[in-house]
Protein backbone atom coordinates (compact mmCIF):
# COMPACT_ATOMS: atom_id res chain seq x y z
CA UNK A 1 0.00 0.00 0.00
CA UNK A 2 1.30 3.40 -1.05
CA UNK A 3 1.76 5.81 1.84
CA UNK A 4 1.15 9.58 1.60
CA UNK A 5 4.15 11.76 1.31
CA UNK A 6 4.76 14.49 3.88
CA UNK A 7 3.79 17.34 1.49
CA UNK A 8 0.47 15.61 0.77
CA UNK A 9 -0.26 15.20 4.47
CA UNK A 10 0.51 18.87 5.08
CA UNK A 11 -1.85 19.93 2.29
CA UNK A 12 -4.71 17.87 3.70
CA UNK A 13 -4.19 19.33 7.17
CA UNK A 14 -4.33 22.86 5.76
CA UNK A 15 -7.52 22.16 3.83
CA UNK A 16 -9.21 20.78 6.94
CA UNK A 17 -8.17 23.91 8.87
CA UNK A 18 -9.81 26.35 6.46
CA UNK A 19 -13.06 27.75 7.91
CA UNK A 20 -15.60 29.49 5.72
CA UNK A 21 -18.02 32.22 6.86
CA UNK A 22 -21.15 30.73 8.31
CA UNK A 23 -24.62 31.81 7.18
CA UNK A 24 -25.09 33.51 10.55
CA UNK A 25 -21.92 35.56 10.13
CA UNK A 26 -22.98 36.59 6.64
CA UNK A 27 -26.43 37.65 7.90
CA UNK A 28 -24.89 39.78 10.63
CA UNK A 29 -22.62 41.51 8.12
CA UNK A 30 -25.53 42.29 5.78
CA UNK A 31 -27.59 43.63 8.69
CA UNK A 32 -24.77 45.94 9.80
CA UNK A 33 -24.35 47.25 6.27
CA UNK A 34 -28.11 47.96 6.06
CA UNK A 35 -28.01 49.85 9.37
CA UNK A 36 -25.07 51.95 8.20
CA UNK A 37 -26.81 52.76 4.92
CA UNK A 38 -30.05 53.74 6.66
CA UNK A 39 -28.15 55.97 9.08
CA UNK A 40 -26.05 57.67 6.43
CA UNK A 41 -28.85 58.31 3.91
CA UNK A 42 -30.63 61.11 5.86
CA UNK A 43 -27.33 62.81 6.59
CA UNK A 44 -26.32 62.72 2.93
CA UNK A 45 -29.75 64.03 1.94
CA UNK A 46 -29.49 66.90 4.42
CA UNK A 47 -26.00 67.68 3.16
CA UNK A 48 -27.41 67.95 -0.37
CA UNK A 49 -30.22 70.25 0.80
CA UNK A 50 -27.80 72.50 2.68
CA UNK A 51 -25.63 72.76 -0.44
CA UNK A 52 -28.66 73.86 -2.47
CA UNK A 53 -29.61 76.44 0.17
CA UNK A 54 -26.13 77.93 0.04
CA UNK A 55 -26.25 77.98 -3.77
CA UNK A 56 -29.62 79.71 -3.74
CA UNK A 57 -28.39 82.33 -1.28
CA UNK A 58 -25.34 82.91 -3.44
CA UNK A 59 -27.57 83.56 -6.46
CA UNK A 60 -29.73 85.92 -4.40
CA UNK A 61 -26.56 87.85 -3.53
CA UNK A 62 -25.94 88.33 -7.25
CA UNK A 63 -29.46 89.67 -7.73
CA UNK A 64 -29.10 92.04 -4.79
CA UNK A 65 -25.73 93.27 -6.08
CA UNK A 66 -27.12 94.02 -9.54
CA UNK A 67 -30.22 95.65 -8.04
CA UNK A 68 -27.96 97.95 -6.00
CA UNK A 69 -26.07 98.91 -9.17
CA UNK A 70 -29.36 99.55 -10.96
CA UNK A 71 -30.49 101.76 -8.09
CA UNK A 72 -27.32 103.84 -8.24
CA UNK A 73 -27.50 104.20 -12.02
CA UNK A 74 -31.10 105.38 -11.95
CA UNK A 75 -30.32 107.76 -9.10
CA UNK A 76 -27.76 109.45 -11.36
CA UNK A 77 -29.92 109.42 -14.49
CA UNK A 78 -33.34 110.10 -12.98
CA UNK A 79 -32.55 112.03 -9.82
CA UNK A 80 -33.97 109.35 -7.51
CA UNK A 81 -32.93 105.72 -7.37
CA UNK A 82 -35.40 102.93 -8.05
CA UNK A 83 -35.36 99.15 -8.44
CA UNK A 84 -36.20 97.02 -11.49
CA UNK A 85 -39.94 96.98 -12.00
CA UNK A 86 -40.58 100.38 -10.42
CA UNK A 87 -41.94 103.02 -12.79
CA UNK A 88 -40.72 105.59 -10.26
CA UNK A 89 -39.08 105.42 -6.84
CA UNK A 90 -42.45 105.98 -5.14
CA UNK A 91 -44.24 103.10 -6.93
CA UNK A 92 -44.55 99.64 -5.30
CA UNK A 93 -44.02 96.28 -7.00
CA UNK A 94 -46.10 93.30 -5.87
CA UNK A 95 -49.29 92.80 -3.93
CA UNK A 96 -48.25 94.21 -0.55
CA UNK A 97 -48.11 97.91 0.20
CA UNK A 98 -46.53 97.84 3.66
CA UNK A 99 -43.28 96.59 5.09
CA UNK A 100 -45.06 94.62 7.82
CA UNK A 101 -47.17 92.70 5.31
CA UNK A 102 -44.04 91.48 3.55
CA UNK A 103 -42.24 90.68 6.79
CA UNK A 104 -45.24 88.62 7.87
CA UNK A 105 -44.67 86.53 4.75
CA UNK A 106 -40.99 85.75 5.30
CA UNK A 107 -40.19 86.15 9.01
CA UNK A 108 -41.29 84.26 12.11
CA UNK A 109 -42.56 86.39 14.97
CA UNK A 110 -40.86 85.55 18.26
CA UNK A 111 -41.20 86.81 21.79
CA UNK A 112 -38.36 89.33 22.24
CA UNK A 113 -37.77 88.21 25.83
CA UNK A 114 -38.12 84.42 25.68
CA UNK A 115 -37.47 83.77 22.02
CA UNK A 116 -40.57 81.58 21.86
CA UNK A 117 -42.34 81.36 18.51
CA UNK A 118 -45.49 83.50 18.48
CA UNK A 119 -46.39 83.32 14.79
CA UNK A 120 -44.84 81.35 11.94
CA UNK A 121 -44.06 83.11 8.67
CA UNK A 122 -46.95 82.97 6.18
CA UNK A 123 -45.05 82.22 2.95
CA UNK A 124 -43.16 79.00 3.70
CA UNK A 125 -43.30 76.87 0.55
CA UNK A 126 -43.63 77.21 -3.21
CA UNK A 127 -47.35 76.36 -3.55
CA UNK A 128 -48.53 78.69 -0.78
CA UNK A 129 -51.37 81.04 -1.66
CA UNK A 130 -49.26 83.88 -0.27
CA UNK A 131 -47.18 83.66 -3.43
CA UNK A 132 -49.91 85.66 -5.18
CA UNK A 133 -48.38 88.84 -3.79
CA UNK A 134 -44.89 88.14 -5.17
CA UNK A 135 -43.58 88.91 -8.65
CA UNK A 136 -41.27 86.63 -10.64
CA UNK A 137 -37.83 88.19 -11.17
CA UNK A 138 -37.24 86.96 -14.72
CA UNK A 139 -40.80 86.02 -15.63
CA UNK A 140 -42.90 82.99 -14.80
CA UNK A 141 -42.29 81.56 -18.28
CA UNK A 142 -38.52 82.08 -18.27
CA UNK A 143 -37.00 79.49 -20.61
CA UNK A 144 -34.18 78.64 -18.21
CA UNK A 145 -36.03 78.91 -14.90
CA UNK A 146 -39.83 78.77 -15.27
CA UNK A 147 -41.98 78.82 -12.16
CA UNK A 148 -43.04 75.44 -10.70
CA UNK A 149 -46.36 74.25 -12.09
CA UNK A 150 -48.22 74.46 -8.77
CA UNK A 151 -46.80 77.83 -7.74
CA UNK A 152 -49.20 80.76 -8.00
CA UNK A 153 -47.45 84.09 -8.32
CA UNK A 154 -48.58 87.65 -8.95
CA UNK A 155 -49.60 88.27 -12.58
CA UNK A 156 -49.59 84.56 -13.39
CA UNK A 157 -50.93 85.20 -16.88
CA UNK A 158 -47.98 87.16 -18.27
CA UNK A 159 -46.91 86.66 -21.88
CA UNK A 160 -43.17 86.47 -22.45
CA UNK A 161 -43.57 87.19 -26.17
CA UNK A 162 -44.30 90.82 -25.44
CA UNK A 163 -45.95 93.22 -23.00
CA UNK A 164 -48.76 91.63 -21.04
CA UNK A 165 -52.11 93.36 -21.61
CA UNK A 166 -53.51 92.36 -18.23
CA UNK A 167 -50.44 92.70 -15.99
CA UNK A 168 -49.53 95.98 -14.29
CA UNK A 169 -46.88 97.72 -16.46
CA UNK A 170 -44.27 97.59 -13.69
CA UNK A 171 -44.31 93.80 -13.68
CA UNK A 172 -43.67 93.31 -17.37
CA UNK A 173 -41.07 96.09 -17.35
CA UNK A 174 -39.45 94.52 -14.31
CA UNK A 175 -38.57 91.19 -15.90
CA UNK A 176 -37.00 92.95 -18.88
CA UNK A 177 -35.04 95.29 -16.60
CA UNK A 178 -33.81 92.36 -14.52
CA UNK A 179 -32.89 90.58 -17.73
CA UNK A 180 -30.82 93.54 -18.90
CA UNK A 181 -28.73 93.23 -15.74
CA UNK A 182 -27.80 89.65 -16.64
CA UNK A 183 -26.87 89.71 -20.34
CA UNK A 184 -25.36 86.20 -20.20
CA UNK A 185 -28.65 84.77 -18.95
CA UNK A 186 -30.76 84.73 -15.79
CA UNK A 187 -29.77 83.12 -12.52
CA UNK A 188 -32.16 80.69 -10.90
CA UNK A 189 -32.91 78.50 -7.93
CA UNK A 190 -31.14 75.12 -7.70
CA UNK A 191 -34.34 73.59 -6.27
CA UNK A 192 -36.85 71.77 -8.45
CA UNK A 193 -39.66 73.76 -6.84
CA UNK A 194 -37.66 76.95 -6.44
CA UNK A 195 -38.09 80.27 -8.26
CA UNK A 196 -36.84 83.78 -7.51
CA UNK A 197 -39.50 86.37 -6.69
CA UNK A 198 -39.50 89.91 -5.33
CA UNK A 199 -41.51 92.83 -4.06
CA UNK A 200 -40.64 96.49 -3.62
CA UNK A 201 -42.07 98.80 -0.98
CA UNK A 202 -42.30 102.27 -2.48
CA UNK A 203 -40.00 105.09 -1.45
CA UNK A 204 -41.40 108.41 -0.29
CA UNK A 205 -40.66 111.99 0.65
CA UNK A 206 -37.93 114.29 -0.53
CA UNK A 207 -34.88 116.08 0.74
CA UNK A 208 -33.93 115.27 4.33
CA UNK A 209 -37.21 113.37 4.76
CA UNK A 210 -36.69 111.10 1.75
CA UNK A 211 -37.19 107.36 2.25
CA UNK A 212 -35.67 105.00 -0.30
CA UNK A 213 -37.64 102.03 -1.64
CA UNK A 214 -36.96 98.62 -0.13
CA UNK A 215 -36.33 95.47 -2.16
CA UNK A 216 -37.39 92.07 -0.82
CA UNK A 217 -36.29 89.06 -2.81
CA UNK A 218 -36.77 85.36 -2.04
CA UNK A 219 -36.67 81.78 -3.29
CA UNK A 220 -40.18 80.26 -3.16
CA UNK A 221 -38.69 76.87 -2.24
CA UNK A 222 -38.51 78.26 1.31
CA UNK A 223 -38.93 82.06 1.50
CA UNK A 224 -38.57 82.03 5.28
CA UNK A 225 -35.06 80.55 5.06
CA UNK A 226 -33.94 81.94 1.69
CA UNK A 227 -34.49 85.67 1.26
CA UNK A 228 -32.65 88.97 1.15
CA UNK A 229 -33.58 92.59 1.90
CA UNK A 230 -31.98 95.70 0.39
CA UNK A 231 -32.64 99.29 1.38
CA UNK A 232 -30.02 101.73 0.01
Amino acid sequence: MRTMTEPTKRLLRNLKGVRGNSLMEFSVTVALMAILAATAAPKLSQLGENTKIQKSRSELDKLVSQAANFYQDTAIKEGRGRFPGQDKYNMPVGGHSSIQDILDDILDVKDPETGDLIKKADFTYFASSHGRDWVSVFGISSYDYPKPELATLHADDEDDTGPCNVCPPSETVGRFEWGSLFPTGPVGSPFQDGHFVYQVVAGSGSGSKAESPILYIADIENPREIHAILQP
